[in-house]
């Protein structure tokens, strides 16, 4: 099954709506209304279906706030240093996040099947 698809599948699965309710760029929390423990099981679906090794905080952009912090205090850009961390993620992806984090929590559909073909290449 395509990375996409499969993705798609399993958050449909798990938040028990149709497929066709998600589009890649839904939101996971603000549009899909999902928990934490929603997406613990996200994560441990796309390790199993997927057959990747899933960092939750990685994958669910955890550490965004704290990353963008360090990188101004330390005189850092805040994009290069979200690249750095999230290397998954494209910088224009990355620019639309940092602009989006006023609104609530920003993790996309597009960024967990970003996150899957990444480490799908990087596991090859």
């Amino acid at each position: 099954m395509h990375t996409t698809q499969a993705i798609i599948t399993l958050v449909s699965e798990i938040l028990d709506l149709e497929p066709t309710e998600i589009q890649i760029k839904t939101y996971l929390i603000r549009d899909l209304h999902a928990e934490s423990i929603d997406l613990l099981e996200i994560g441990i679906a796309i390790q199993h279906r997927l057959g990747i090794a899933v960092d939750d905080d990685q994958l669910f952009l955890k550490d965004m706030r704290m990353i963008i912090s360090r990188a101004e205090k330390d005189g850092i850009l805040p994009l290069d240093a979200l690249h750095v961390s999230y290397p998954h993620l494209s910088l224009e992806r990355l620019q639309d996040i940092v602009h989006d984090l006023v609104l609530g929590p920003v993790v996309q559909v597009q960024d967990l099947i970003a996150y899957a073909h990444y480490a799908l290449k990087v596991q090859s």
